[in-house]
């Protein structure tokens, strides 16, 4: 009996499944009639699994390590409809196993039920009698299993798994009509096998490049060519500009121009599948997201068309030559999903925290960190907004920023902050549904009523205004000015807030950075409260680079 599973017992399941499948990729093949004309199924899920397990860690002794690995390698290597939604039940999957050393039986079972969420979750418009019918199934049957050994529970997966399989013709017109079980649960199947054959002999399932299909192929001529509606299967990855962007106002975009939608929204990349007439209005805003790869546009009417005329069949081909012309212009039902958003460039975990809080998209970058111009351009582009405001936050990046204003194809309002403290302020009296004029005036307001204070260190010897300083000193700044310095961050910052309070202030923030010492900051606010009993003072861990302390006064 198998109690447990280790991360090397799960590993090797998961190469077994993956050359079970490889060696019956062909099969699958050719059982795929929907959606027609993929055709592929097979082969995409084949190649999708096989990219973990050629990667997975196989002597991590930890099973979330190899689950987590799984997940990643099948998203980054998913090719076809199948082959993304496979790898949204193995991300269910890792996320089922966080945390464990091992698993139990009920665990693993937690884990098929996480996947299945995860598989329905990643689809616009679930459709039963697929791929997604089955995991359902294997999830229900590991649920209700009360074995506690893993070859069992496995059988009861497999059993309960093939037989709903058997009945997805009944689900679908189109395998009814063609007499076959639909691909992706088949491929699923497959795999789940491969997994118990393991269980139950100890050997992975040898890998063989020979096997042949063992069903012929299923006419193609079932479906006539130009029945087919959308002429384009388009896939991609998205190199996210920054992990921050979310995927769904890109989804909200694409999702009428085409079916067969899968698009998988991961910490880095999102991965697009859709079947459309218009690939380019795709990759145009999918760019704004980041960087593209792994491309890939079939023709679908060519590909039936050819499959049908080297099988001998009989059918029309004439729509099968006929190549739409790529239209880039946004359709009319896809105007700005929101009126007003707002960017702002920032570093640091806590800094970048508060804008975000405050509803803010964030570029990362700040001082010696000075994002281009077409990194604030893709970060505009990315947003689907009639306006957009950018909090440049330093004077190095408000150029950039204007640049990149001055390109975009959605108006864009440069709110001239030169500081986090004044782009706080900004974004606190920002209106998302305020109109472009207000807001920008507004924002730009606010700022203009934040005093800020930096303390920082010198990189070089020099001299400034008469002031000795040497590469290591503490320095002072308000405003861009060197007005102390020292050796003592807490004693400068103390100075600097001298300077900046007046009769008329009621505000004071300290925003102390990843370079200073926590003690410290809290001494510093418990010295500034006693001395200022009647302003109101936060402190705040902002985790920011260069800056000791980033003071403001309003």
């Amino acid at each position: 009996m198998i109690k447990e599973l280790s991360a090397s017992v799960f590993a090797l399941m998961i190469k077994s499944g993956a050359n079970n499948l490889s060696n019956s990729r062909q099969k699958v093949d050719s059982l795929n009639v929907f959606p027609v004309p993929d055709g592929d199924t097979g082969t995409n899920m084949s190649l999708t699994f096989q990219n973990a397990a050629k990667n997975i860690p196989y002597d991590s002794c930890w099973v979330d390590k190899v689950a987590d690995a799984a997940a990643s390698l099948t998203l980054r290597g998913a090719r076809g409809n199948s082959g993304v939604i496979l790898s949204q039940i193995f991300r269910g999957i890792s996320k089922g196993a966080k945390g464990k050393s091992v698993l139990t039986c009920k665990d693993f079972s937690d884990c098929l039920n996480s996947g299945c969420i995860g598989a329905y979750r990643a689809v616009m418009k679930p459709t039963e009698g697929t791929i997604l019918t089955i995991i359902k199934a294997c999830a229900g049957a590991a649920s209700e299993c009360v074995e506690e050994d893993f070859v069992a529970l496995m059988e009861c997966v497999c059993d309960e798994g093939n037989k709903t399989l058997s009945m997805t013709p009944d689900m679908l017109p189109a395998l009814k009509q063609a007499g076959v079980v639909d691909a992706g649960g088949k491929g699923l199947m497959v795999i789940f096998e491969g997994m118990l054959i393991y269980l139950k002999t100890g050997s992975v399932v040898e890998l063989s490049e020979t096997e042949k299909a063992e069903e012929e192929s299923i006419p193609q001529s079932i479906i006539k060519t130009e029945d087919i509606k959308f002429t384009y299967c388009t896939e991609l990855i998205i190199d996210k500009y920054n992990s921050a962007i979310r995927a769904d106002k890109l989804k909200a975009a694409i999702e009428k121009t085409g079916d067969c939608l899968v698009i998988i929204d991961d910490e880095d990349i999102i991965k697009i599948h859709i079947h459309t007439n218009n690939p380019g209005f795709i990759l145009e805003h999918a760019v704004r997201y980041g960087e593209l790869s792994a491309i890939k546009i079939e023709n679908m009417k060519l590909q039936h068309s050819n499959i049908v005329e080297q099988n001998g069949e009989n059918t029309n081909t004439e729509a099968a030559v006929i190549t739409p012309e790529l239209k880039t212009e946004v359709p009319q039902d896809t105007a700005p999903e929101v009126k007003n958003a707002v960017i702002a460039v920032a570093a640091g975990d806590g800094v970048q925290a508060m804008f975000k809080d405050l509803g803010a998209s964030i570029i990362p970058g700040g001082q010696t960190m000075n994002p281009s111009t077409e990194d604030i351009l893709n970060a505009i582009n990315s947003l689907n907004a009639s306006n957009v405001y950018v909090l440049p936050n330093n004077k190095n990046i408000l150029m950039a920023a204007n640049q990149a204003a001055k390109i975009a194809k959605t108006n864009v309002k440069v709110i001239p902050t030169n500081t986090i403290p004044q782009g706080l302020s900004a974004l606190i009296s920002f209106s998302p549904e305020g109109e472009a004029k207000e807001n920008s005036e507004a924002m730009a307001e606010a700022a203009g009523k934040v005093k800020t204070a930096l303390v920082t260190y010198a990189v070089r010897d020099t001299v400034i205004e008469d002031k000795q300083i040497h590469e290591g000193d503490i320095l002072g700044m308000v405003e861009n000015d060197i007005k102390a310095v020292g050796h003592d961050a807490s004693e400068i910052a103390k100075s600097l807030i001298d300077e900046l309070v007046n009769d008329d202030s009621e505000i004071i923030t300290v925003i102390y950075g990843e370079n200073a010492v926590e003690s410290e900051a809290k001494a510093l606010s418990e010295y500034l409260e006693i001395k200022y009993d009647n302003l109101d003072v936060s402190v705040y861990p902002g985790g920011q680079p260069v800056y000791s302390y980033i003071l403001s006064v309003e």
